[in-house]
This record gives C-alpha cells, sequence and structure tokens, in this order.
C-alpha cells in the first residue's frame, strides 16, 4: 500500500464527518496513528489497520474501494465521493452526533 491509502482513511473518516476522536471511539486506531497515516508520515497501513475499518458497520460500504480503488454500487460497495455525507442509507447516524 502507498501512502495514498492514507489519503483514503482521511476520506473515509471526513465522509462520515468524524473527527479523530470519534473515528478512535469507533475504530480503536488511536489518533496520532491515524494522523501520521492521514499525512503521510507512515507509508504503509497494516492489515490490522484496516480490518478495524472495513470490518466496523458503519465503514463496510468502503472496504472495496480501500483496498482495491474500485467501487460496486449495486453491492453497495462505494467510495467517499459517492457518499460525500456519509449516508448511504435511509438511516442517519450523524444526527445523533455532537459537534466538536
Amino acid at each position: 500500500m502507498s501512502t495514498n491509502i492514507g489519503k483514503k482513511v482521511r476520506s473515509v473518516r471526513e465522509a462520515e464527518g468524524l473527527t479523530r476522536g470519534q473515528f478512535f471511539e469507533l475504530t480503536g486506531i488511536p489518533e496520532g496513528t491515524q494522523k501520521y497515516y492521514e499525512t503521510g508520515r507512515v507509508e504503509s497501513v497494516g492489515s490490522d489497520i484496516l480490518l478495524k475499518i472495513t470490518l466496523h458497520p458503519q465503514f463496510q460500504k468502503y472496504a472495496l474501494w480501500l483496498v482495491t480503488d474500485t467501487t460496486s454500487e449495486a453491492s453497495g460497495q462505494i467510495s467517499p465521493a459517492l457518499s460525500p455525507d456519509g449516508q448511504s442509507s435511509t438511516s442517519s447516524r450523524r444526527k445523533d452526533q455532537k459537534a466538536g
């Protein structure tokens, strides 16, 4: 994986409207680690980190894109660009989140 994966992680987090702290609460990936990936300071993301993201129900829709850079909308696999507000279903998770 290249530094591109760090940018993808950031795209997912931002598409979902999450701070690094909120992303940590959901995935267990420390904020400092996220920052290193997102800024390219660490160039490779381990499989354990990818699994924490792709196995979480909120982020499963991005799994194919994160790993292969492709999407399959028919299968519910999208990129953040296809879901800029992080919503791919009728349920809203963001309305219950606090700003900050």
